[in-house]
């Protein structure tokens, strides 16, 4: 007997940048987590998957950064990150960013999911909003292209300490919500119809090039957010306009989504508003 694998028209590479422990936060404790956890995912219509390696390879040539096993954006120079951003925009890819800001959630705990067993519910709930602006992307686009909807492969970079079978509870627990008409939160939902649960998988980031490439995308975000460690710019992610997803010709709230939002809970500084201003958001 064979193991069946769905067929599936979509390919969704997660990577994330920054971290999502909230017991202690910079810049309030200067030994604390990152103010900011960044969820990165690039979309990839199946029909590309086996020209992604390529696409990599050639983007590390292009400039110069073939030392090692994979590409790592954190490891780049000012110059090479430019010139990696404007590689990335070129590619047939949609790119999301969900930016989430944790001071407001500062020893926050959400003891209803804790009892439940979910210990990194905050992670969860912050791939949920990159879930549901995907899957509306992919089943918009299917049932335009073909009249139906055509399914979505997810593949997360692999990262210790996370179980990924939590997060596949948890859209199990949302998909229950949703069919009874129950869901909280539910400005948006997870479009059910084109994820499948036998299409996710979870892999080291140097083992696949797509990861590498979503790497990319949370990374320059990351650092377009995060003020409070010198490392401050806006001007790669904002490169990526190109390729970033859009609602309605609009990329705010979609392509790039910002946690709180209401963003009086966290009172962004001027160079942290910059990056969401640039791509639409009023702040």
């Amino acid at each position: 007997m064979t193991d069946y694998t769905p067929s599936y028209s979509y390919i969704l590479y997660i990577d994330e940048a920054g971290d999502d422990g909230l017991a202690r936060i910079k810049p309030i404790d200067k030994n604390g987590a990152s103010e900011w956890l960044v969820i990165g995912g690039v979309l990839v219509r199946e029909k590309y998957q086996a020209d992604v390696v390529g696409w990599v390879k050639d983007l590390r040539i292009s400039i110069d950064a073939t030392q090692g096993p994979a590409l790592h954006y954190r490891n780049l120079s000012p110059s090479k990150k430019d010139a990696a951003c404007d590689e990335v925009s070129r590619l047939p890819i949609r790119a999301f960013a969900v930016c989430s800001n944790k001071l407001n959630m500062l020893k926050y705990q959400n003891n209803r999911a804790e009892v439940a067993g979910a210990k990194q519910w905050f992670y969860n709930y912050c791939v949920r909003l990159l879930m549901e602006r995907v899957t509306d992307l992919c089943l918009r686009n299917s049932m335009r292209n073909g009249g139906k909807p055509e399914s979505l492969k997810v593949i997360f970079s692999q990262r210790g300490g996370h179980s990924y079978g939590q997060t596949m509870a948890y859209w199990e627990k949302l998909k229950a919500q949703a069919s009874g008409g129950t869901t909280l939160l539910n400005k948006r939902e997870i479009r059910q119809q084109v994820l499948k649960f036998n299409l996710v998988d979870y892999v080291p980031h140097t083992q696949n090039a797509g990861l590498q490439l979503a790497d990319i995308i949370a990374s320059s975000f990351f650092q377009a957010v995060n003020t409070n460690e010198g490392r401050w710019e806006t001007r790669h992610a904002q490169r990526l306009k190109k390729v970033m997803a859009t609602e309605n010709g609009e990329v705010a709230d979609y392509g790039l989504v910002l946690q709180p939002t209401d963003v009086r809970k966290f009172r962004p500084d001027e160079e942290q508003k910059k990056i969401f201003e640039f791509y639409g958001y009023s702040l």
